[in-house]
């Protein structure tokens, strides 16, 4: 269940000059992350007082807390949403406070639908946010969190069967207090992707659900294809029967078909050809 004492505190919090430089960088990331996601519905599970789904394009929005005036009241661990019904859901710091992270998780695969996008947000521990925590009062928001590693949270979502599409690390800057030293530190910010990737102290993660072995449903009925006509096998164009060479030198030039038969050009005039049998008197 969520701690209702740090989620009070944490909008005390995100008031302070340092709580403004992570907000301003998680609002950053969200409008991003959720802009390209399309569905029905979408959940944000957790800072309901930043509406962190300002930029998507899904109808149904909604922010869920475990206490407080919000559109709905739930336990994390026990969500009233159907099965395989939400497009997106959005976890921003709700792991890190949260006495079962892992259950968490499991229900948000529950309730997302196969292909459907979960975004988190968490504080890293190896970083100089995470080194502040170790000598900080652990009674104050943030730093009384559990900080979840990122390794330790890829391999939970590997369990679930999610895929990592995309993420980023941010706030490369020392979690100063005051407004100025955060300004000073500002350039860490611009060289911290560069220089020291990891170690930024948040780090976000987006997911999809995959379903292994999932088959598209299409329509009962196929388009009939026309059989293809069968080919018949066109013979080679025969040639013109050869004229003998004798009749081609009586006859050198003109067209072939004047020339008349060997014994005509001869003089040799063919007479009528011999009736067999008897003939019959007239």
């Amino acid at each position: 269940m969520s701690m209702q004492l740090n989620a009070r505190t944490g909008s005390e919090w995100f008031a302070t000059p340092l709580g403004q430089y992570l907000l301003a960088r998680e609002q950053g990331y969200f409008d991003h992350a959720v802009a390209d996601v399309f569905g029905y519905n979408a959940f944000q599970l957790g800072m309901v007082e930043h509406d962190l789904l300002r930029a998507s394009r899904i109808p149904l929005r909604v922010r869920v807390d475990a206490a407080g005036v919000v559109q709905l009241q739930a336990d994390f661990r026990e969500l009233p949403i159907a099965t395989n019904s939400a497009d997106l859901v959005l976890l921003p710091h709700t792991l890190e406070f949260s006495e079962n992270p892992h259950q968490i998780l499991r229900e948000v695969a529950r309730v997302l639908l196969p292909e459907g996008h979960v975004v988190i947000g968490c504080f890293n521990p190896w970083s100089l946010w995470g080194f502040r925590r170790v000598f900080n009062s652990r009674s104050d928001y943030p730093w009384c969190g559990r900080f979840i590693n990122l390794p330790r949270l890829k391999d939970w979502l590997a369990l679930l069967g999610f895929e990592i599409v995309g993420g980023q690390m941010s706030c490369y800057a020392p979690p100063c207090t005051q407004q100025k030293w955060l300004d000073r530190f500002g350039f860490m910010d611009k060289a911290g992707d560069r220089w020291w990737p990891m170690g930024g102290g948040v780090y976000f993660l987006q997911a999809v659900k995959r379903v292994h072995g999932m088959r598209l449903i299409m329509p009962a009925w196929k388009d009939q294809l026309v059989p293809k006509k069968n080919l018949a096998a066109i013979p080679k164009k025969m040639s013109e029967p050869r004229e003998p060479a004798a009749a081609r030198d009586l006859c050198p030039e003109g067209p072939r078909d004047n020339v008349i038969t060997l014994a005509s050009r001869a003089g040799r005039t063919p007479g009528p050809r011999p009736v067999r049998g008897p003939l019959k008197p007239q």
